[in-house]
């Protein structure tokens, strides 16, 4: 059975990074239009869950990129200025 204890147990365990799938700026290229909207779907949704379950204290970069409907192409450059920035 499910109690807080056990929930509490669960937030220490469980973050965004858990769940999230990090592509390369060259993988991105390899997805088309509909695999990229399935991806950025699935992470927002994924980010939204944790928000619901209140596991989420912050919003990653990713998902504010995802929500801004950036494309695969916006990604390298993107990937290109954290490069320079050395974020």
């Amino acid at each position: 059975m499910f109690n807080i204890h056990s929930f509490s147990l669960f937030q220490e365990m469980l973050s965004f990074r858990d769940v999230a799938i990090d592509f390369s700026a060259e993988e991105c290229e390899y997805l088309g239009p509909d695999q990229w909207t399935l991806y950025r779907d699935v992470m927002l949704e994924n980010f939204s869950n944790l928000v619901f379950l209140g596991l989420a204290s912050s919003k990653p970069y990713l998902v504010t990129f995802l929500e801004q409907e950036q494309g695969p192409s916006d990604m390298q450059s993107q990937e290109a200025a954290a490069m320079e920035t050395g974020v």
